[in-house]
């Protein structure tokens, strides 16, 4: 799958402005409302916070894919943060996050779901790409990375 058509300009954001990982899921989702891609950003918000609250989406090596099912979506919507600073979210190595990929879909698209976290996955697992993220100081320069690798 390739995520870049998921994933829009307006929807990735170097700094975010939160400091924790509740607030940063919240922001994230007003990102994908901004962009029209979720009809009822609530609904997404407490389907991807219950989600995060059974198990932490903190995979390690800085990098945290919350994610969650909704209604309220036509297809798959990816938004991407880069937090101020390295933020807690519980990873599963106990390292801050520098990098949260943010992917929404529609319950009927399990498949589609987790070929996205799957390729989520494989992009960030390149150590000299994942460096080059977690240094962008920018969305855009952020956007332009992941467009660079046709991703």
């Amino acid at each position: 799958m390739n995520l870049l058509e998921i994933l829009s300009p307006e929807c990735v954001r170097a700094p975010l402005e939160s400091v924790d990982k509740h607030a940063a899921i919240v922001e994230l989702v007003d990102l994908l409302a901004g962009a029209g891609k979720v009809r009822e950003p609530d609904a997404l918000k407490d389907a991807v916070w219950t989600r995060e609250q059974t198990r932490t989406t903190g995979i390690g090596n800085g990098l945290a894919i919350p994610h969650g099912k909704c209604d309220s979506l036509d297809g798959l919507a990816l938004a991407i943060g880069k937090p101020a600073t390295p933020m807690d979210f519980e990873a599963l190595d106990g390292q801050p996050v520098k990098l949260i990929v943010l992917l929404a879909s529609p319950p009927d698209r399990t498949s589609d779901h987790i070929q996205a976290l799957a390729g989520i996955s494989r992009l960030v697992s390149m150590e000299a790409f994942r460096t080059q993220l977690y240094s962008a100081e920018s969305g855009d320069e952020i956007y332009e990375l992941l467009k660079s690798q046709g991703k």
